[in-house]
């Protein structure tokens, strides 16, 4: 691989695994719905900065019967997945939400069956199976129990809402292109998000410095700076290849949350995470001829 490459790769998943870390930190300051409006009103700002000013060409334009459907990829993708992670986030470690996240391309695989007509072999269900215990064992690990209500149970929210995001997004990346479809999702579910406003603006003004700078963080490096250099990675290889990259994220993300909020992992937590990373792969090898082009969902998203 070249420098720039392994450069934006090593941006990429540092960026998006200290996006968990950063939101745990958020959270004592701002509810849920403030942070993700205030998260993804920066992000939208430096996306449109970035398309308008330095790109200097707007993005595609966006064809009226496309909307509806770039609407509802906001509210799935933006609000709904960011509002219940950030929730979740509150009591539910850094590390054992990125896992829980990381099951994503398990429900997309089930997800695509259902709708896309999708064949998932021995090897998928196989991948399934390992990757639901793993998780399993996270949620025991991190919850002192296997629960399906409270926090927990929001980050599975969230990582099911991340699986139908990739499921709605798919035919638009083949029209608009990557970087023209996330800013449009994004833009969509940012305006989806202005009822915080009034509460984000009371949560300005009691938050601390250190949480109102994570919530200028999560805007502007995982929000946008993380986003950009995933669309150069997967510009410049295969989208398989590149989305299996992204399962090194939740060892990262203990590893920043160790150093910055001093999160020590369980045993428990932890070695779940070696079950759903071999069971997404498996799941991933056997979709990945179906899916090589450019335009798949990164499997990882924060």
């Amino acid at each position: 691989m070249r420098p720039p490459l392994l450069f934006a790769i090593a941006v990429t998943l540092t960026t998006w695994a200290s996006a968990f870390v950063a939101i745990r930190h958020a959270v004592r300051g701002f509810p849920p719905g403030s942070l993700a409006l205030i998260r993804f009103g920066i992000a939208s700002a430096v996306l449109a900065t970035y398309v308008f000013g330095i790109r200097r060409r707007a993005p595609a334009r966006l064809a009226r019967r496309d909307v509806a459907g770039f609407a509802l990829i906001g509210v799935v993708g933006i609000v709904i997945y960011h509002v219940a992670l950030n929730a979740g986030e509150r009591t539910v470690s850094a590390g054992a939400a990125s896992l829980l996240i990381n099951t994503g391309p398990i429900w997309t695989a089930l997800i695509a069956i259902a709708f896309l007509g999708e064949r998932l072999g021995v090897r998928g269900w196989i991948g399934t199976a390992v990757a639901f215990v793993g998780a399993v064992l996270v949620s025991v690990g991190s919850s002192g129990g296997v629960r399906f209500d409270g926090d927990v149970a929001l980050v599975v929210i969230a990582s099911v809402s991340q699986a139908v995001y990739f499921v709605l997004q798919k035919p638009y990346l083949k029209r608009y292109g990557a970087l023209d479809a996330t800013c449009y999702a994004i833009w969509f579910g940012t305006v989806f998000l202005l009822p915080f406003a009034p509460e984000a603006m009371g949560a300005l003004s009691t938050a601390s410095r250190a949480e109102i700078a994570s919530a200028i963080y999560l805007g502007v490096v995982p929000g946008a700076i993380g986003y950009v250099t995933w669309i150069y990675t997967l510009s410049h290889m295969p989208a398989s290849r590149a989305a299996s990259l992204l399962y090194i994220v939740p060892f990262l993300v203990f590893v920043i949350a160790w150093a910055f909020l001093g999160e020590s992992p369980a045993l428990l937590a932890l070695a779940g995470g070696i079950p759903i990373l071999i069971g997404v792969s498996l799941v991933n090898s056997e979709r990945a001829p179906a899916g090589a082009g450019q335009g798949a969902a990164p499997a990882v998203r924060s």
